[in-house]
């Protein structure tokens, strides 16, 4: 029950009016949820609201590889040689778009996107392809090694690692001119920039500098190969450090990437694959397992 009372308070000329509410100590409780949101009795009271429960979306033909540009993520469709873009904030296909044959490889360099074609010469195979972000169209393909597969951005230039040449090519991204190519060991599989060098991983069996990574300096000289576990694969920095997917081990090894110390091996799922950062932890993706760990 609520009681108003109607107060006039005269002085000279002026007339004041007061409203006072007086409110029963004995307030009935809101039920339920009503439409206004200021409402002071439904602080802590939870709201229903609508939620976007879809955590997939449709894309080409196996999906491969995959880069984010700050507002929407791209996929590589290694059977349809095209790759989707897709809104991040809610998964709207913004767009396919024609590449290479066998696209693997995904990479942004703050303007573009590139996409490496590991499919045989002249479909075109063994090139990359750079695309304008804001509407895909085509802005080039440049020949590179046989089947490149990972690519990186070093803030000027792009790194691809050609899985069947045992090589890495560095183009220089304004033009896609070949600046290099530089011999590391048997079959990279991964590719990663830790702001100073360019780290590469060897998934070789028992051939040059198998179940190792490469540690280049941007003029292709070879820092260092250090030891990680059976067949690594993906490869990212966390800003201090290394990490690597060892595929074979199902596990994941970190190294100090100011000198290739050793850090740890850690378990992840089954079959180890590519690796993200989110600013705090890694993200493993387990290609035998159907899962994701966090580390």
């Amino acid at each position: 029950m609520r009681q108003k009372k109607m107060i006039c308070v005269s002085k000279g000329h002026t007339a004041v009016l007061l409203v006072l509410l007086a409110i029963v100590p004995h307030v009935a409780h809101a039920q339920g949820v009503v439409s206004s949101t200021k409402n002071p009795l439904q602080i802590a009271t939870l709201h229903w609201y609508d939620a976007n429960e879809t955590t997939q979306f449709p894309v080409g033909q196996f999906p491969y590889g995959l880069a984010f540009d700050g507002a929407n993520i791209w996929a590589a469709n290694l059977l349809d040689s095209t790759v989707t873009k897709l809104r991040a904030s809610d998964g709207a296909n913004l767009g396919t778009f024609p590449v290479g044959s066998d696209p693997q490889g995904v990479a942004f360099d703050g303007a573009n996107i590139w996409v490496t074609n590991c499919g045989p010469t002249g479909a075109p195979g063994n090139t990359v392809t750079k695309l304008r972000a804001s509407d895909g169209m085509t802005l080039g393909t440049f020949v590179v090694g046989n089947c490149p597969s990972p690519v990186a951005f070093d803030g000027g230039n792009i790194w691809v690692g050609n899985r069947s040449s045992n090589t890495v090519t560095k183009l220089r991204a304004s033009d896609g001119a070949t600046l290099g190519t530089f011999a590391v060991g048997s079959g990279p599989l991964g590719v990663a920039f830790d702001g100073t060098n360019i780290w590469v991983t060897i998934n070789g069996k028992l051939g040059a500098f198998g179940n190792t990574v490469t540690k280049l300096r941007r003029d292709g000289t070879i820092l260092g190969t250090f030891a990680v576990g059976n067949s690594p694969v993906g490869v990212v920095f966390d800003g201090a450090n290394i990490w690597v997917a060892n595929g074979a081990s199902n596990t994941v090894t970190k190294l100090r990437a100011r000198d290739g110390a050793h850090l740890g091996t850690f378990a992840a799922g089954n079959g180890p694959f590519w690796l993200a950062f989110d600013g705090t932890n890694i993200w493993v993706t387990n290609l035998d397992g159907n899962t994701v760990s966090k580390l």
